[in-house]
């Protein structure tokens, strides 16, 4: 197949987007389909850069998320390239400007438009006019009106699902949980990050991975943190990760005269972070606002046990004390991180690694590949009948 990916955010840009559009290029192209990738402008990548099989847009930085672009202009210029390449589907991964491109190129080549929606917008309307301006309501209708005449759309996981639904979507919606390259996060890297760091190689390790912004909710941690110190004196606490939540981070670690104990490393390349799963004892989050956590999923497939926030994502996910815990309330974390501190779990074990085999093959990269093409196929196969239905009826 030909596919157009349409996306705002793309490498160098680092998210949870960006890697999981990556990892579905990478599996499409390894199962011999050809990806092309229409994103935007990037200031970090030189307009005369030639990126194969990647089409790049005038874009801006995007109002409240300046890190994130917005193209303003290439609607007829993407429409032309896509009708030479001659796409067979198009898969859209947002719902702003390469998403409206994105929609108008599938409709004009009258071709399949699937969509992955990957955020929850509720949790991020505090960014614009501090909440005053935008409402739950308006998520809604936006959400109605994009996803209005797609052939498909896919959810990450079932509150992604449960909230479309919850809106009023109509189109044909799976679930389809982004893979990881388990191979990448399951090898040994010799980078010590440890002694980079100053830490001690026999110190408890936690680690935070994240974008620092507010509704990740890295301030819990932090406002936990002294409880389990007493607990656990020599505990470190590793934030990875940059965001505009930064500095009132770095403020709330001063006022609690935790600077021993926690390290911020800033902004790490995705080619590197292996290196910090594994050199940690816990992964942690009390952000209740992902739509899935790939870290998560990193996190497992490097072998650290996971404690984050209870959901029916994470509880499906985390489906044995080998693998991780989630919590409900302040307290629980504090104990389970502190159990996993002072006693590690053994995940070298027969029934651990049994375990975890199976949980990296529901994860992996190519079993979301083989997923993301089989809904290509069935939505292709649908709208070809709608469009056989349609010609019949004319000609009746």
């Amino acid at each position: 197949m030909n596919i157009g990916i349409f996306t705002d955010t793309y490498f160098p840009q680092v998210s949870g987007v960006a890697t999981s559009i990556k990892t579905l290029k990478n599996e499409l192209e390894r199962e011999g389909n050809q990806v092309y990738i229409f994103t935007t402008t990037d200031p970090h990548v030189y307009k005369d850069t030639y990126e194969h099989n990647i089409f790049r847009f005038s874009s801006i930085p995007f109002i409240s998320f300046t890190d994130r672009r917005i193209a303003v202009r290439g609607l007829f210029q993407a429409y032309e390239i896509a009708k030479e390449l001659n796409l067979d589907i198009v898969h859209t991964q947002t719902e702003f400007s390469m998403g409206m491109i994105g929609k108008f190129v599938a409709k004009n080549l009258n071709i399949p438009c699937v969509h992955t929606y990957h955020t929850m917008y509720e949790d991020y309307l505090h960014y614009v006019a501090n909440g005053k301006l935008l409402k739950p309501v308006h998520v809604k209708e936006g959400t109605l009106a994009f996803c209005y005449h797609l052939a498909g759309v896919i959810a990450p996981s079932d509150r992604v699902l449960d909230k479309l639904t919850e809106y009023g979507v109509k189109c044909q919606m799976r679930i389809i949980p982004t893979g990881i390259d388990v191979g990448m996060y399951a090898k040994t890297v010799d980078d010590n990050i440890r002694a980079k760091y100053g830490i001690a190689q026999d110190a408890p390790l936690m680690l935070s991975i994240s974008r620092l912004a507010y509704e990740k909710n890295i301030t819990e941690i932090i406002k936990l943190l002294p409880e389990i110190v007493r607990q656990v004196p020599t505990v470190k606490l590793m934030i990875v990760g940059d965001g505009p939540a930064k500095e009132d981070l770095e403020q709330q670690v001063t006022d609690l005269k935790l600077e021993d104990h926690v390290i911020f490393t800033g902004e790490i390349s995705n080619d590197h972070v292996n290196a910090f799963y594994q050199a940690a004892n816990v992964f942690v989050s009390t952000s209740e606002s992902e739509s899935q956590g790939l870290t998560y999923i990193e996190a497992m497939a490097a072998g650290l046990p996971v404690v984050v926030t209870a959901s029916d994502y994470t509880d499906g996910l985390l489906s044995s004390v080998t693998l991780g815990r989630t919590f409900t309330q302040p307290a629980e974390f504090v104990d389970i991180v502190t159990e996993y501190l002072e006693h590690p779990v053994d995940t070298h074990n027969s029934k651990a690694k049994a375990l975890l085999t199976r949980k990296l093959h529901e994860i992996s990269a190519e079993t979301f590949g083989k997923r993301v093409v089989d809904f290509y196929q069935n939505v292709t196969v649908e709208q070809q009948l709608q469009k056989n239905s349609t010609a019949s009826n004319l000609e009746s």
